[in-house]
């Protein structure tokens, strides 16, 4: 009986974190000082709107890069997903982070998903 409560705890913990990424949140969060939009391949936009994204809002993107301007660091990812992107927004420290998020107010870059690295 013990096994089966077992197991199915153990399902259900599977089955909420493949719903909600609560863990996978918590750990790019508190451990890494990350932050990831674990979208798949087919909800990201296509490359050419991401360009044109960035293209059109370039104002924002010298004002995050000048958070740290010898360390901070945008990239698109048209690598991960063929015809598709996301920004990858790489910085050093926590502090960093903090002022780039105060800047994005959001979980989008003007409907554009984002991750932040902290590396």
């Amino acid at each position: 009986m013990t096994g089966l409560v077992l197991t199915a705890c153990l399902i259900s913990a599977v089955l909420f974190e493949t719903q909600t990424r609560f863990l996978s949140h918590w750990i790019d969060d508190v451990i890494y000082d990350n932050k990831n939009h674990y979208l798949s391949c087919q909800a990201l936009p296509t490359e050419s709107v991401v360009r044109e994204t960035l293209e059109a809002n370039q104002d924002v993107i010298r004002e995050i890069e000048q958070v740290n301007p010898e360390a901070v660091r945008i990239i698109i990812d048209d690598f991960t997903c063929p015809g598709k992107a996301d920004l990858v927004i790489y910085y050093p420290s926590n502090k960093n982070r903090q002022a780039i998020e105060q800047i994005l107010q959001g979980d989008t870059f003007f409907g554009i998903p984002y991750r932040l690295v902290n590396y």
